[in-house]
């Protein structure tokens, strides 16, 4: 075979076999093909797309890279979940103590946050003594011991992902379909969950800004991970608003704690209601969804959730007191609340523009190699359809610089719109729209 033909075929928009594609990756992989020459396919598939068995085929492609978790040593069936990114997600702190008091084992290779979007390895290791740098051994023994384990990403995974998409990055080729959900589930399927549940965010603050181009993606995701023989679906979440109220790495452990206690925000139970739900049936523990809901809600209500978090945060190295005392946590030493500039009602907000400010007061990384002030963020006090009057604060921000703190106030009043009346955009507004199986799309009234 030769680059060129290939290339060629896929301007004409034809399509490739499984063995052409396997050529591309292992070939760009390994070096053979140069960046100019992947380059002009990349374009190619941008502007022709790719069937659901090309996407599938490159997505396996790219999963066999590289290695590939072995999760056979965990006892029963082993359900992940992935979020697409967003501003405030702190789902994975919540879910995974509500799975694994339901005695379904939960083991998670997690990253750490880089731009706007925060990482669960970060918002843990705020928790002092925390370590996600655990051995192999130790991880498997918690899971089966705990139901439940959360450790840095240590193996080489999908790294025909990782190259590819830096080439992407740089060729204006990121917006593509194909890539996109082939980039998301190689990762996923080299993780070697028996089940996966996908949370596709959408709206200002995530990468797929409407409905339309959300559900394209969770349902081509979806397909692709159960042609690669895995229990796959998907919800389709609100990201027009930072989730919950808190956005920062403490503060969200924080948030995550009185969720757990039974004190969350609407939008934030419902979205871990339903991933929960979604990861039960996937388990197979449960056959209805508004069971499923009830199942998950039961382990808050009992406290079973969090007594499951303060074992998890036990067995790897944190001081547990903090999960029955948050108070304990060290925030910025600057409180300041930022003012609303008018009354009205709050009918937009860019959820991106929060998750800067987050960045610029230190809470998240400009580059893979930012040291992270795990104490600042922000605590939102309006939010999306709530009244505000003039002089009111629509947050408090927790600094540890004056000089940061006055740039992110700037830039946090500019991403709100206060209006005199509700917009038609705002009353369609939820916090979930729909979920996915291999049965098809069930959208939520």
């Amino acid at each position: 075979m030769r680059m060129y033909d290939l290339i060629n075929k896929k301007k004409n928009n034809l399509k490739l076999t499984k063995e052409e594609i396997d050529f591309i990756v292992q070939g760009y992989t390994g070096g053979e093909i140069p960046d100019y020459q992947m380059s002009a396919f990349l374009m190619a598939v941008c502007f022709n797309g790719m069937d659901m068995e090309e996407t599938t085929n490159l997505t396996i492609s790219m999963r066999d890279s590289g290695d590939t978790l072995d999760l056979s040593r965990i006892q029963g069936t082993t359900v992940d979940k992935h979020s697409t990114g967003g501003v405030g997600d702190k789902t994975s702190l919540i879910l995974g103590p509500m799975i694994a008091a339901l005695g379904i084992p939960v083991a998670k290779m997690s990253g750490r946050g880089l731009g706007h979007t925060g990482g669960t390895i970060d918002k843990l290791e705020s928790i002092p003594g925390f370590s996600t740098s655990i051995s192999g051994d130790l991880f498997f023994e918690n899971v089966n011991k705990i139901k439940l384990s959360i450790m840095g990403q240590t193996a080489d995974l999908a790294p025909a992902d990782k190259k590819i998409y830096a080439l992407r990055d740089v060729t204006a080729t990121v917006d593509c379909l194909p890539l996109i959900a082939s980039s998301i589930m190689s990762k996923k399927l080299a993780s070697g969950a028996d089940a996966i549940v996908l949370d596709v965010k959408m709206g200002s603050g995530a990468f797929m800004k409407d409905y339309d181009s959300a559900l394209a993606l969770a349902d081509t995701m979806v397909k692709i991970g159960n042609m690669a023989g895995k229990n796959t679906s998907a919800v389709i979440t609100d990201m027009n608003q930072p989730l919950g109220r808190n956005v920062g790495n403490a503060l969200e452990v924080i948030e995550s704690i009185e969720a757990l206690n039974g004190n969350a925000p609407d939008d934030l139970l419902q979205d871990c209601v339903w991933l929960a739900a979604l990861m039960l049936i996937s388990a197979g523990v449960a056959s209805d969804i508004e069971k499923a809901k009830e199942m998950a809600l039961a382990t808050i209500k009992d406290g079973s959730a969090l007594k499951k978090f303060a074992e998890f945060v036990e067995a790897q190295g944190g001081d547990s007191s903090y999960v029955f005392n948050p108070s304990k946590f060290k925030l910025g030493e600057i409180c300041e609340p930022v003012y609303a500039p008018c009354d009205g009602i709050v009918t937009k907000i860019d959820a991106q523009e929060i998750g800067i400010c987050s960045l610029i007061l230190g809470g998240g990384r400009e580059t893979k190699e930012s040291i992270i002030d795990l104490s600042v963020g922000i605590k939102i006090e309006k939010k999306l359809h709530d009244t505000v009057k003039k002089g009111e604060p629509l947050c408090l921000m927790y600094a540890n610089s004056k000089e940061k703190l006055e740039q992110a106030k700037e830039r946090f009043i500019n991403a709100y719109t206060i209006s005199e009346s509700e917009t038609e955009e705002l009353k369609k507004h939820k916090a979930v729209y729909a979920y996915i199986t291999r049965d098809g799309v069930n959208v939520i009234n």
